[in-house]
């Protein structure tokens, strides 16, 4: 037969070439679903491919459109508890795009087993967090504005290639720019230095319709000094003092920690991660083994949001209140880690492979460091009548990533201990927000420098807030857990405290998330408990998990204020909530320009009842920055953080059996 002269019908022609398309696609999937090991791993870059390609090739589409996100959309939480290895499951994408010419914004799911978009909605009134298509850009946008060249000529600066612009999400929306998609750009003169943060150029402020690329106002306060270029973080700038004596971590038998993909097991923790492009680095299907037996404690642990508002009331400062996780994404803000200096010499450092704004797939090298360290004394006893020493030395294991957002730096380290805790720890360094001044000299404390202090001349750090929440979904031997509060107290005088030294404990249920809207509260040390009524450990106690709060701040900011209105989550150190997948983000899923009101509030309104149910804890984190010269110009590290302790999940210490 002469095939060539054998002519297909269009419509079978196009049935046999989308046959074809639906095969090549079906092979491709199974060669990425391959890498998939489990339900809760991450996109591999393959799979971002997949979910832009069909997303690109669907009808709906925006032509020239940005993906602000695509990550994989987590399976139901039942999927995953009842998942056996080896066992098929389901594959998606989450997608977020930006269509920049019309002002829209869509989201989507991909089915990455069929290869199809099996989604798409418009989500109206919102917007997305920063892109880095949009950081790019910014600074050539405002440095063609003809009123901000005049504002830089004012200042006697002719040469705009020596300007930095930094770019902010706007905070505030002033009446008649709703709608629009915007940005802030604030100038520094960089020079041929490194730290141009040093150097604000004060009062000077454009306004940027990103979608438009147009400048829409330029404010400028007037005309403050420009700081001398004396502000440098480097080795040759500040000297170097004498070396201290070589210090070696060796571990010649290798790391005492297990990875299997994105599964890590140590000292009977077993647990997953995932470094996530807007939470960081969060955790899953964290448990330990006891007994033979591994006893979930948390299904998922991650940084939900947040907010640092700036204390100054001038017209260039009162907008300032970055969240740093809804607007900018923290996890992709990562910076790669730097052995033996970032992370100890011991450290095993994982990449992280996140989708770019073109919806390609990046590696971002060394995105986490897993290592082991000294913890101290773990436990000990001396006995004073025989002699006899009993002690063990700890051991701790570190998660951890710093994301830099802007001046910022911010170490995220998640710590597990041998003896059942689990420890959050935030690092705080980088740079202090900086604000010019005329000052050279410290003066008393009135005036504008009420709001800041002068940490170097012509250069105030004005005095701001840091409110970390931290989303915890508890599933303390189960998914039927209630929340308890703790309060300690003085017994009150009488026939049952004779010699007045009594004190009690009282625990109280908090069986709604009205009830369980909390502020802590010194005096009575209070904590808060997680507890599975229907489990008991041999003492007949039911197992649980405390939180122990560490340092903490109430906001100075007024409630009607519309920070926060944006940030309502500030308004409790506590929240507890009945699980709900859409319910993960304190401040909403788009904080970015929001009105405020979404959130942890919005989700309490309906007052659900939490007693016997699957619960999800809310804990806001706090700190209240009065700048020191001493943290100029560059912040020695800020601990801050608090702990997960086990409260009778136990019958004992679960250390005991640490050998020597």
């Amino acid at each position: 037969m002469n095939y060539s002269a054998v002519r297909v019908p269009r419509t079978h022609l196009l049935l046999l070439v989308c046959g074809l398309a639906l095969l090549l696609i079906a092979l491709a999937v199974q060669t990425v679903l391959g890498q998939a090991r489990h339900p809760l791993d991450s996109l591999t870059a393959e799979e971002i491919k997949m979910a832009a390609r069909a997303l690109a090739a669907a009808p709906q589409f925006p032509a020239e459109a940005l993906f602000s996100t695509i990550v994989l959309k987590e399976p139901l939480k039942s999927e995953v508890l009842n998942y056996k290895p080896g066992a098929p499951f389901s594959r998606q994408a989450f997608a977020v795009i930006l269509d920049r010419k019309h002002n829209h914004t869509f989201e989507a799911v991909v089915d990455l087993k069929a290869g199809r978009v099996v989604s798409w909605h418009e989500a109206k009134g919102i917007q997305p967090l920063v892109m880095d298509a949009e950081y790019k850009v910014l600074p050539d946008i405002a440095k063609a504005d003809p009123r901000w060249q005049a504002a830089m000529r004012k200042r006697g600066i002719t040469d705009f290639a020596q300007v930095q612009i930094d770019g902010w999400a706007v905070g505030q929306v002033r009446s008649g720019y709703q709608g629009m998609r915007l940005l802030r750009a604030l100038s520094y003169l960089k020079g041929d230095s490194i730290n141009f943060y040093g150097r604000p150029i004060e009062g000077v402020v454009a306004l940027v319709n990103m979608n438009a690329d147009q400048v829409l106002e330029v404010v400028d306060s007037g005309v403050v000094p420009i700081a001398a270029a004396s502000q440098e973080l480097d080795e040759k700038s500040t000297g170097r003092r004498e070396p201290p004596k070589p210090f070696l971590i060796t571990q010649p038998d290798g790391a005492g920690f297990q990875i299997n993909g994105q599964e890590i097991s140590w000292q009977k923790w077993h647990f997953r991660y995932t470094m996530h492009p807007r939470e960081g680095l969060l955790l899953q299907t964290v448990g330990y083994e006891d007994e033979g037996h591994l006893r979930p404690i948390l299904y998922r642990a991650s940084l939900s949001e947040m907010v640092v508002p700036y204390g100054d009331a001038d017209q260039n400062w009162r907008w300032r209140s970055a969240f740093d996780v809804g607007e900018y994404g923290v996890g992709r803000l990562a910076s790669s880690i730097e052995p033996k200096t970032d992370a100890p010499e011991n450290a095993t450092l994982i990449d992280a492979t996140f989708a770019g704004d073109d919806g390609q797939p990046y590696v971002l090298p060394r995105a986490v460091a897993i290592y082991e360290r000294d913890g101290g004394l773990l436990w000990k006893h001396f006995e004073t009548y025989s002699g006899q020493n009993e002690s063990r030395r700890a051991r701790e294991l570190v998660l951890s990533f710093i994301a830099t957002i802007g001046n910022y730096d911010y170490a995220l380290n998640w710590i597990f201990h041998q003896d059942g805790e689990l420890e959050v720890d935030a690092a705080l360094s980088g740079i202090m927000l900086p604000k010019g001044v005329s000052e050279t000299k410290a003066v008393v404390h009135q005036g504008h420098f009420q709001s800041g202090h002068l940490v170097a001349a012509n250069v105030m750090a004005p005095h701001h807030q840091h409110f970390f929440n931290f989303r915890l979904d508890f599933d303390v031997d189960g998914t039927s857990n209630s929340i308890h509060e703790m309060n300690t107290r003085a017994l009150p005088p009488g026939r049952s405290n004779p010699n007045l030294n009594g004190m009690i404990m009282e625990e109280t249920l908090l069986g709604t998330e009205r009830l369980a809207q909390r502020q802590m509260n010194m005096q009575t040390a209070r904590s808060w408990v997680v507890v599975n009524p229907q489990a008991h450990n041999a003492l007949g106690h039911n197992t649980s998990y405390i939180l122990v709060p560490g340092p903490n701040s109430l906001p100075y900011i007024a409630p009607s204020s519309e920070v926060r209105r944006r940030a309502g989550f500030i308004n409790n150190h506590f929240w507890a909530t009945r699980y709900s997948p859409d319910e993960m983000n304190a401040a909403g899923v788009y904080p970015n320009q929001s009105r405020g009101g979404d959130g942890l509030p919005r989700w309490v309104a309906n007052n659900e009842a939490l007693d016997k149910q699957d619960v999800v804890v809310w804990y806001t984190l706090g700190i209240t920055h009065i700048p020191r010269p001493e943290e100029w110009p560059v912040m020695p590290v800020t601990h801050v953080g608090f702990k997960m302790i086990p409260g009778g999940f136990f019958a004992r210490n679960p250390a005991l059996d640490v050998p020597r």
